[in-house]
């Protein structure tokens, strides 16, 4: 559970605001590693492509029995190339279970684009470390992602693109 008491100190009615991590769950786990076991025995330095992104959604089934649950998930995917070969791909979607308390409608959007994937990405990286290192290779720790930054470019780029719209018409 994450208190959010800072933001909540200036609202008149006092209420802590809340995000809290009802479940956790696995969605999807792909891992190849097609050249394994004779990649193992020696490899130019291999090159790591990264991307991590983030998707939520009412979930109708945890709501009709709780308030409004939101399920969050967070994909992850990593590739090593070496020279033309690839070492290994793998693909990992983390999800979990959020229910916000005590959040205006407006501030919802931020907060399950941000602060509930920033909660599951420490278990999508441990997955994909797990994964790497079950495989053979060296473990591989995953720098941590901050999702505030990717949702600030977001909405700058939405607000771009729209007043870019809006001065065609």
């Amino acid at each position: 559970m994450v208190e959010d008491k800072a933001s909540s100190a200036g609202k008149d009615d006092g209420a802590a605001r809340e995000c809290n991590l009802l479940k956790l769950y696995v969605k999807g786990v792909s891992f190849e590693a097609p050249a394994v076991p004779g990649i193992l025995f020696g490899h130019e330095q291999p090159v790591l492509q990264f991307d991590v992104s983030s998707t939520y959604k009412l979930s109708a089934e945890a709501s009709a029995k709780l308030e409004e649950v939101y399920a969050v998930d967070v994909r992850v995917t990593v590739q090593a190339l070496a020279g033309d070969r690839t070492l290994f791909l793998i693909e990992v979607e983390q999800g979990g279970l959020f229910e916000l308390v005590g959040y205006a409608a407006d501030d919802k959007d931020a907060i399950l684009r941000t602060k509930a994937p920033e909660m599951l990405y420490p278990y999508a990286r441990e997955l994909v470390s797990s994964l790497v290192g079950r495989a053979g290779f060296p473990r591989l720790q995953l720098k941590p992602f901050d999702f505030e930054k990717g949702y600030v470019r977001a909405m700058q780029e939405y607000r771009d693109a729209m007043a870019e719209s809006a001065s065609k018409a």
